[in-house]
Order: structure tokens, then sequence, then C-alpha cells
């Protein structure tokens, strides 16, 4: 590997481009592109490593968008040369895989498929459904996308009645199991009443069903069962017998038998327009179709078999070696089909055949495949024909000049001036980006409990969301063109976050609030502002006395009805989540003694305030910052009941001397 290092991007330095470019062989291998940041922006594989980087710093009008976006922020580029092809297809995976480079992603991140998450990486794994995949640890797995999310939680509920497993993602007792452990659906785990190894190995047999390998794990506990019984174990071999049968239940609510015969194979199949293509992934396990996998892939000057092969590539190296079948199934002829054989047969440590189908039985797989790519194609294009539909309404509602991409909504959730916070929804093409969600607490001390201003915590919100645009404008940086290249997700100053439409969820008050402080900040005149008044659904532009003439119904309107929503359900669920935290943290600090550092170091320990009030003495003491004397406190606090002085002797009237001091103060 070779690597020079320089924050300057290197088509702005054409002697040290070209100098770059001659230092690297014309050998197979794999390259890396990094930013001024060091960052890897993508990686890439050729069987000439020379040629393949020369072509990015050429002939760039051929380029697409995405990559002459990429090329214009590479500050560096490092190679590493491998012995042949396969060696570099290998390598390639396995780099995208750990790193996950910005502009490697060729699926698109379709937040309508799910996956199977199992954390291998803890000592007890999790095992949840997902539709984000991040990669926590190497040795995390996500089985999927499936396309049926239904049946895959009737899957995941399924296995959690056949299999023991993990059912609360934290312990409810602090000390003890719950229910779930004594009616047999959990192993223990929040006390260690199974050990480590003996989970994982529940596990491996649970992943087994998501990898499609249901039969062979039925005849693994057939012969399980068996061993059992010769030892006389009898109630160990019943419960294998019950997992059997609830095996049975599930792979007979999965499977679909297909005319085909016993061979294990994966059939994939495409159909595609000028912009996107949708894939289709059949996993078919001894003759029977055990799941469905889909994927969307950028179209553009892409052929279809490049596509398949991408996919395959990307597919296979994200997945465990026995989930490799030996036979492939492919709608078109691939471009590096011995190549990939050879890599999946690596992978497998067997032989592993790609075909291109024309008998007939093979080939009404792949039209079975193709057709419901064609549905999934037909359903992701109307929905873009909608958004778009709903964006051009919009703009012709706001007369903009062009539909807007990046669309903002603001919300404000508070009881009576208590625990005011606020919210800030994105929409980009119409569709909701939750990685660019935000929440504030309002700051102002006027907004207090018994006082509320919804005008000024909406004004406090835009002088803190745009105050670095504004101070951006008032050192003599052009707006416009911060605003041209605001689509870029690698901009490092902050400033790629311009929005083509401000929603504010209210009626002319809190859009003059609104204007005020963004004439305070000089933005008034380059933002795009309305409000969406609740009762009667009627926009309100800055400066105009009426609403706009518009209907209820019409596509533009309910965009931004949707987006008013969603900033409400998100500014209602932060304020739940704030006034929670308060009344906890309220409820300890009336301990004397017990101060908010206290308090945060106890909720982090124990998890909630339930577990801290049935926590004994002793578990009480282990807490950070927390001694005996303080721990006897805290559980005297919670158990009233305990506390010596009401144990006391009664004099000779009756009355202890507690009630008797009390009896003397009603008196007086």
């Amino acid at each position: 590997m070779a690597s020079s290092g320089s924050g300057a991007p290197l088509l702005t330095q054409p002697d040290r481009l070209e100098q770059r470019l001659k230092d690297i062989p014309a050998e197979p291998g794999c390259y890396l592109m990094r930013d001024g940041q060091d960052r890897i922006l993508y990686v890439g594989k050729s069987k000439s490593l020379r040629s393949r980087v020369r072509s990015y710093f050429r002939s760039r009008h051929d380029l697409s968008p995405r990559i002459r976006l990429m090329t214009r922020q590479v500050c560096d580029i490092e190679f590493i040369v491998t012995d042949s092809e396969a060696e570099a297809l290998a390598l390639e995976s396995n780099l995208i895989k750990n790193h996950q480079p910005h502009f490697n992603v060729l699926l698109k991140d379709d937040k309508k498929y799910p996956y199977l998450c199992i954390t291998w990486s803890e000592a007890y794994p999790r095992i949840f459904i997902t539709r984000r995949r991040r990669f926590r640890s190497p040795l995390d797995r996500f089985y999927g996308p499936y396309v049926d999310v239904g049946l895959l939680r009737r899957t995941l509920f399924l296995v959690k009645r056949v299999f023991p497993l993990r059912q609360r993602p934290r312990p409810m007792y602090p000390d003890r199991t719950c229910l779930n452990f004594s009616i047999g659906r959990c192993p223990g785990v929040c006390q260690e009443r199974i050990s480590s190894e003996d989970y994982h190995r529940t596990l491996r047999k649970v992943a087994m069903v998501f990898q499609g390998r249901s039969d062979e794990l039925q005849t693994l506990l057939h012969e399980q069962m068996g061993r059992y019984a010769e030892r006389l174990d009898f109630e160990s071999a019943a419960r294998v017998r019950d997992q059997l049968q609830g095996l049975d239940q599930l792979t007979a609510d999965q499977k679909m038998s297909l005319p085909d015969s016993s061979i294990s194979r994966d059939v994939l199949a495409l159909a595609m327009d000028e912009r996107v293509a949708a894939v289709q992934l059949f996993q078919m396990r001894a003759g029977k179709l055990v799941g469905r996998l889909g994927y969307t892939a950028d179209a553009s000057g892409m052929e279809p078999g490049l596509i398949l092969q991408r996919v395959i590539e990307e597919h296979y190296s994200q997945v465990d070696a026995v989930e490799v079948p030996p036979e492939l199934l492919v709608q078109h002829a691939l471009p590096q089909q011995n190549l990939l054989e050879e890599w999946l047969g690596e992978q497998r440590e067997r032989k592993v055949h790609i075909h291109c189908p024309k008998q007939r039985q093979k080939a009404d797989l792949i039209e079975l495949v193709q057709r419901n790519a064609e549905f999934e194609l037909l359903r992701a294009k109307q929905g873009q024909e909608q958004q778009a539909l709903a964006t051009e309404d919009l703009a012709q509602l706001l007369e903009l000049p062009i539909p807007p991409r990046r669309i903002e909504g603001y919300d404000i959730s508070h009881i009576q001036g208590s625990d005011a916070v606020a919210s800030q929804v994105v929409f980009i093409d119409g569709l909701p980006a939750k990685q660019h969600y935000r929440k504030y607490k309002i700051r102002s001390s006027s907004i207090r409990s018994g006082h509320s201003d919804d005008f000024m915590a909406m004004a406090e919100i835009m002088r803190r969301r745009f105050r670095r645009w504004a101070r951006a404008k008032a050192e003599g940086i052009d707006v416009g063109a911060l605003r041209q290249k605001g689509g870029s997700a690698l901009q490092t100053d902050g400033l790629n976050d311009w929005p083509d439409v401000v929603m504010i969820d209210g009626g002319k008050g809190q859009l003059s609030a609104v204007m005020e402080a963004l004439r305070e900040l000089d933005l008034h005149e380059d933002l795009n502002v309305c409000s969406l008044a609740k009762q009667r659904e009627e926009i309100f532009l800055p400066g105009e006395r009426q609403p706009l003439d518009s209907e209820p119904d019409q596509l533009g309107v309910a965009l931004l009805r949707r987006l008013r929503d969603e900033a409400h359900r998100f500014a209602v669920t932060f304020h739940r989540q704030q006034r929670g935290e308060r009344m906890k943290r309220s409820r300890l600090s009336d301990i004397p003694g017990v101060g908010p550092k206290r308090v945060k170091d106890l909720l982090a320990h124990f998890h909630s305030i339930d577990a801290i009030q049935l926590a004994s003495v002793e578990r009480l003491s282990e807490a950070p910052g927390v001694g005996p004397s303080m721990a006897q406190q805290i559980h005297d606090f919670f158990h009233p009941e305990d506390d010596p002085a009401l144990d006391q002797e009664p004099s000779q009237d009756g009355f202890t001397p507690s009630d008797q001091a009390m009896t003397s103060l009603e008196a007086s």
C-alpha cells in the first residue's frame, strides 16, 4: 500500500495529480480514494489499477454526477496490489464492508425493506428487526432485506416461542428474573442463569432459520432428541420435541413449494427504467421458496448484467459462507461471471455455478422473479411520481421557480410552558429524511411553568437554526452560491442544509414572530417561509392578510399537512420524554443529600427509578458515589414502613412518641 497526504483536492494540483497517477502500478488490486480529513470516499478494484484510476480524472464529462462530485473531493489515492483479480474482488468486498464508504453505496437504503439483526459481538446477543443497517461491530450480522415485513415479524414471534431467548433489551428487575423465565420463554439472561457459550449455541440454531437452513436444523434437532432419549433424559428430549413441532409450524408458515428439484439455489432478476432498477432475489432451499429479498439500484447508464453483478457482490459479501448456495440463476449474463464463480466458491469452500437459464423449468423461475421485480418497480415509480406531483403542486402554490427538494417543518410542544421543546423535521423529495431531524430545548427564561409564549419560542428556534448562515452572510459570503452547494453530504463547513421551504405550524402570529427573527438575521428575503394553521388547513405567507387560495385535498397542501403532523409527533414525543425525565429526577431530588449529579449517576446505573425503588441497600451502595449511609437513606425514602422510628413501643396511654408529638402539633 502507498499513501501520501495533503489537504487540498488533487484536481486543484495538476502536477501532483499527474505524479500520483504515475506512481500507481498497472497491476490488479484495489484503490482507496480519501478526502482532506483522511476519510475513505470510495473503494474500487481493477485488473489494471493505473488505467482505472486515471479514467476518473481524464474524461470527467463521461462520469455520473455522483462520481464527479466524489472526484472534486479526492485529496489522496491509496492502492493495494494483489496477485489476481479474484483476490482484488474479495479484498474490495471486505474493505467496503468494514469502512462503508459514502460513494460505494450502489444499493439504496430503501426504508420499506427491514433487516433482522443478531448482535453476535455481545456476550448475550440480541435479535431484533431494524430498517437501518449500521455495523456496530464486524461480528454483528444482518439478515435481509426482507420484502414482507409482516411475515418477518410472525417468523420472529414464532422463533421466540420455539427457542428460549432474551425477551427484553434491559432487565425488568435488578436482582431477580421476570415471568418470562418462569414460563420458559427466557433462559434468565438478565441474571446470567445461562452461560454466554450456551446462549450463543441457541442463537446459532435460530440463525439457521433466517439463513434458509430449516431442514438442516430439523435434522440436527432430531439427532439431538435421539441422544437425549438414549441417555433417558426424557425432559430434555421433550423440550427438543416441542422445538421440532414449533419449527414445523414455522416452516409451513413461511415456505411455498415450487415444482423444482431439491437443489438449493438463489434466483435473481430485475426490472428497470432509465433511472432505477428493482432487483428481486428468491432464496430456494430443497425446492421450496424460503425467502424473498429486495433491492433497488441506480440504473442510470448501467447494463442489467452489471447491476445484477454488483448486487451479487454486495449481497454475498455480507452473508455467512453457509448461506451461499451451490447454484445461482440470473436473468442476464454477468460481465465477470467466471470471476464471481471463483470468488463465491472460495467463500463457500465448494463449487458454485452461475447460470443464465434458457431451458423451460429454470427459465420459468426467472420469469416468476422478474414479474415480482416489475411489481416492485411499478410501486416504486408510483410513489416517486406521487411525490413529484406533490412537490410540483407546492411549487405552484407558493410560486417557487422550481419544485422544492428540502422542506423543513417546525412545531412547539409544552404544557402551560413547562418542559417546552421544539422539533425540526425534514422532507427530501417529498419523503421523511429522519437523519436530518433535530430537536431543541427552549432556553428562554420567560417561558416556564405557568407562562407560555409560542411566538417567542418559535423565534428563538429560528435564530438558533439559521445563525450559522447569518454569520456567513455577514462575513460577505454569497448565500446564493452556498445554497447551490448545499446538496453535498460531505461538505465540512456546516453550511449544507439550506431549506427550499420552511413551514411553521401555526397561524399569522407564529409566522410574524418567525419573520421578525429572520429580519434580525438578515435572511428574511432569502428564505421561503409559510405557515399552516390547524383549524381550516389554511396556508399563510409573510405580509399577506388572507390565506392562499387552496383546497385541503390538493397534493401540495397534503404534503405540508404530512410535514406538519410529523413535526407535531416528533415534538410531542420529545416533550413527553423530557417531562418523564423531569418527573423521575424531581422524585429522586426530594431525597436529602441527593443532588443532580447523584441523580444522574443513579439513573445511569439502575436505568429506571423503579429499579432504584426495588433495590436493596447493598445494591444501592454499589452505585457510583453512593456509600452505605446514603444507600440506607435512599432505601428509607422509598420504604418508610421499614423506618425504625415507626416501630417504637407505645407509651402507657397507647401512643408512640411520634404520635404524641403529632397530637401536640395538631392541638397547637
